[in-house]
């Protein structure tokens, strides 16, 4: 299970991501540091109710929209799954899994 500050943090990559913005632009909008906003980003770090506000107007949006996280969450679940998988994997099986992804990646 993704925690929410985790979850909260994709979903302002999204946004910012979304909207063409480098953590250092986003940081600049919202008067904030940079490394505050990649503390979000990373889920170390909530936010204030004021600066959701502020979030909320650079992507144009409404504050509650911040919070649309399932898609994210299903992804985060997903990768937890792969991982799991990974780990039971013997050596041969992981080259072979890294062989496949890498060839459906790139």
């Amino acid at each position: 299970m993704a925690s929410g500050n985790k979850l909260f943090g994709k979903r302002i990559r999204e946004l910012r991501e979304k909207n063409n913005l480098t953590q250092e632009k986003l940081a600049e909008i919202l008067d904030l540091d940079y490394q505050t906003i990649s503390r979000i980003e990373t889920g170390y770090y909530f936010t204030s109710y004021e600066n959701l506000e502020k979030f909320a107007k650079a992507f144009n949006v409404e504050i509650k929209s911040l919070f649309e996280t399932k898609h994210l969450k299903e992804e985060l679940d997903v990768e937890k799954e792969v991982i799991k998988m990974l780990k039971k994997a013997t050596k041969e099986e992981k080259k072979l899994i890294y062989k496949i992804v890498n060839d459906i990646i790139n």
